[in-house]
């Protein structure tokens, strides 16, 4: 089978020749060693090696987003200021919103040696705040998509792998808006509030899902965002009225035109694993073991696994610290539970991948191993 047959395969629950093997956001086509951009990670020489073996071994899924080719501006965005300067080698980006009689402010950082953006000031602050962002007008519903990334994307794999169509949920769009502490008593206390914010992102995310779902039909999809009600930090009944009434939808829409819809959700499972399954999903990520979640893989292979694509359960701790002779039993016993009796499919994945700038070899001989014992089988 090519890679490409095999992931597709798995994704319709039919038979491969061994289980793919994914290394989650390292595709092998996004990375970039020859840019010297300083806050490009990869253009450390450490990182070739591995870039290359997940270029030629890896079942390959590379995600992407949609954008729109042309709507009508947002609002929110015609009210904001952003302003970026580099302060000690980071990256400092602050963006402003005039909304609701108040200046609303965020500010991230990037750092030169770490692959990703720390946010160090939330939108918003305060019940008041958010009154205020939901007295600005709503975002227009409509648009044209612009699939072009994903083609190219697609026509750079060739049968290497596949391209997976990336989007938030209403919730993740929502929650990302406050530090966590803040977001947990709001959703809490104020459902009804909440519930008029989620609906507010529902009203472009579910239009412009169907969109791209139309003009890209039968690809893998990816949506992220369920973890932030997941327990500990909301309850179970919040998880069925802050995900699954706006991510059943969306999933229908991606069903309506042949695709699969793949939910992520670090952490917990075992009180909200029957919900997801409710939304009609088709693929879950990344399933993480205890202590990191609280079900074993064979778990929810047992309980799940005629339903759900299971993707997982390597954990990034683990290729980055363990010793390799103890790592492979880890990645044996993933392998041994995620394809144990019977099942749509597994794919095995790691949680996470590196973010520092150089790569140490403990870690290279750990992704080595992974694909070594997956193409004994």
């Amino acid at each position: 089978m090519t890679r490409r047959e095999r992931v597709m395969a798995s994704l319709r629950g039919e038979t491969v020749d061994r289980p793919p093997v994914s290394f989650y956001e390292l595709n092998g086509l996004d990375e970039r060693p020859a840019d010297v951009d300083p806050y490009n990670i990869y253009s450390h020489p450490s990182w070739q090696p591995l870039i290359e073996l997940t270029r030629e071994r890896t079942d390959r899924i590379v995600m992407r987003g949609v954008a729109y080719a042309s709507m009508t501006p947002d609002p929110i965005e015609e009210l904001s200021a952003t302003e970026t300067v580099t302060r000690d080698g980071s990256r400092i980006t602050t963006r402003r919103v005039r909304a609701g009689g108040r200046t609303l402010t965020t500010r991230t950082r990037r750092d030169q040696d770490v692959n990703t953006v720390w946010t160090e000031e939330h939108l918003l602050k305060d019940i008041g705040d958010l009154h205020a962002l939901l007295a600005v007008p709503p975002a227009p519903m409509e648009g044209q998509v612009d699939p072009s990334r994903v083609l190219r994307a697609e026509e750079a794999l060739g049968e290497t792998g596949i391209v997976m169509i990336d989007t938030p949920d209403p919730l993740c769009l929502a929650a990302g808006l406050f530090d966590m502490a803040e977001y947990t008593i709001i959703a809490m206390t104020e459902p009804t509030l909440f519930r008029e914010l989620l609906e507010r992102f529902a009203a472009t995310l579910l239009p412009k899902t169907e969109a791209v779902a139309k003009a890209l039909p039968g690809r893998l999809w990816r949506i992220y965002g369920p973890e932030y009600a997941s327990p500990p930090y909301l309850p179970p009944h919040l998880f069925r009225e802050y995900v699954c009434r706006y991510v059943t939808p969306m999933i229908e829409a991606i069903h309506r035109y042949g695709g699969y819809a793949r939910i992520h959700s670090h952490g917990n499972l075992q009180a909200i694993l029957p919900d997801i399954v409710s939304t009609g999903a088709d693929g879950l990520d990344p399933i993480e073991p205890p202590p990191q979640g609280d079900m074993e893989l064979c778990d929810v292979r047992a309980r799940y696994g005629k339903e759900l694509v299971l993707f997982g359960n390597l954990e990034i701790a683990d290729i980055e610290n363990l010793p390799t002779d103890l790592f492979a039993e880890k990645v044996k016993r993933a392998l041994d539970e995620g394809t144990a009796g019977e099942g749509r499919g597994f794919i095995l994945m790691p949680s996470a991948c590196p973010y520092g700038r150089e790569l140490a070899p403990l870690t290279m001989k750990n992704y080595e191993t992974i694909i070594d014992i997956v193409e004994a089988m």
